[in-house]
């Protein structure tokens, strides 16, 4: 069975209110400890402490409830409240009933149901609570202390015990309301997040079914122009220059072929394998070579700012692909003057990527790798785009800066996977 989701309401409501009842009947049970040691307070001790021992057994089989793999739905968390208002109304049977100057305490489940609980949930409880209140006016065990004793400077124990009350509720109500706001904001921000990484898998998905399509069909354009190449390259006999620029053209569709088949045989391995744990930086070493091979005019320099361990992190193909993606867009900017610097801590790996190129329009900046917007003029945007995407699938994430000397600095966080954590 599936645990309960973390940011599911009614189980975090129920958490608080099980940290609200232990606090309650922890003060009652102190306050009625002090009446009755230090007041004289002359109540049937036995209901009482019952009660209070009752509600406090209760508590202890909610917190094991909780972690049950079981979620809390509305009318478990409904019944609850109904419980303590029933715990709440035997309480002040036995001490006082209406005079007691705790019994406004009934308005704290009434005030939270209100919060939390659905429209028709919160109106049983305002009628259970308010039924209690009624009752406790007309029957109840009466405690003489309540209503005739002064404490200090001519202030009546009743009095006082308002004042607690009003103390008491406060709080409890300002921290139960409080952490459920925070909670339902926490939740919408989840939402939101779930909403736009729902809208650029979309993107994604249409991206690549237009690859797919584009694929297959250059597939036979692409032989075409092979058999047309072949005898081309018959008809020209001894013509030497002819014969370079046809092998040359020969080979340029090889490799067009060989990049759709190597497309295709990447994209069904990545359906049945898992990323591969490597060490950040012989793995960005390696990367950095093999991207200096295909950008021979570029000038490059790889600095390693950490100095402890070496860190790893979880790789594959589509990631290998977003860092040459990032190291292009670098090298077009300005070719002659590119620093990747790698750099760790505790819980993340860095590499950041330095240009001298002319920087980020601002118009722009905030866009980048949201839509299909691009820094160059002849640029689609689509290969930040997927850059950003893969980045964010490994758990990282891609920024850009106009650095301070001039030129773009390229942020790219990925998180470390530890010695022996399974992917």
């Amino acid at each position: 069975m599936l645990q309960p989701l973390p940011l599911a309401t009614p189980n975090r409501n129920l958490v608080r209110l099980t940290i609200v009842r232990g606090i309650t009947w922890t003060g009652f049970l102190a306050a009625i400890i002090f009446g009755i040691e230090v007041l004289g307070f002359q109540l049937h001790v036995l209901p009482v402490i019952s009660v209070i021992v009752a509600m406090g057994l209760f508590n202890v089989a909610t917190w094991w409830r909780l972690g049950r793999p079981r979620a809390v739905t509305d009318t478990e968390y409904l019944l609850h409240w109904l419980i303590d208002i029933a715990g709440l109304s035997l309480l002040f049977y036995y001490t006082g009933g209406s005079t007691n100057p705790f019994i406004t305490y009934l308005l704290v489940p009434l005030g939270i149901a209100a919060a939390t609980l659905p429209w028709s949930y919160a109106w049983i409880i305002a009628v259970a609570a308010t039924a209690s209140y009624t009752t406790m006016m007309l029957v109840y065990q009466p405690v003489p202390q309540l209503t005739n004793s002064t404490i200090v400077f001519g202030v009546q124990l009743h009095t006082l015990g308002m004042w607690l009350n009003f103390i008491l509720s406060g709080s409890l109500l300002t921290f139960f309301i409080f952490k459920m706001a925070h909670t339902l904001r926490r939740r919408d921000m989840t939402l939101s997040r779930t909403r736009e990484a729902a809208l650029r898998n979309e993107q994604i998905l249409a991206v690549a079914t237009q690859a797919a399509g584009t694929a297959h069909e250059l597939g036979s354009p692409l032989s075409t122009m092979a058999v047309l190449l072949n005898e081309m390259r018959h008809e020209a006999g001894q013509q030497t220059a002819l014969v370079e620029d046809i092998d040359l053209l020969r080979k340029q569709v090889d490799t067009c072929k060989q990049r759709l088949q190597t497309l295709v045989a990447n994209a069904d391995r990545r359906r049945l394998e898992k990323p591969e744990t490597m060490r950040a930086m012989p793995w960005l070493e390696n990367l950095i070579q093999r991207w200096l091979v295909l950008r021979p005019d570029v000038q490059h320099r790889l600095e390693v700012l950490g100095k402890r361990g070496q860190p790893s992190i979880a790789v594959d193909a589509t990631l290998e692909q977003a860092l040459i993606n990032l190291l292009n867009n670098a090298a077009d900017a300005s070719p002659d003057a590119i620093v990747t610097t790698l750099d760790w801590n505790a819980e993340e790996v860095v590499i950041d990527i330095r240009d001298k190129g002319p920087g980020i329009p601002m118009s722009i900046a905030d866009q980048l790798g949201d839509t299909f917007i691009s820094t160059k003029s002849k640029g689609m945007g689509i290969g930040l785009f997927l850059t950003h995407a893969t980045v964010n699938r490994f758990g990282g994430g891609v920024s850009l800066y106009n650095h301070e000397e001039g030129g773009t600095l390229t942020e790219v966080k990925l998180p470390r996977v530890m010695a022996g954590e399974s992917l």
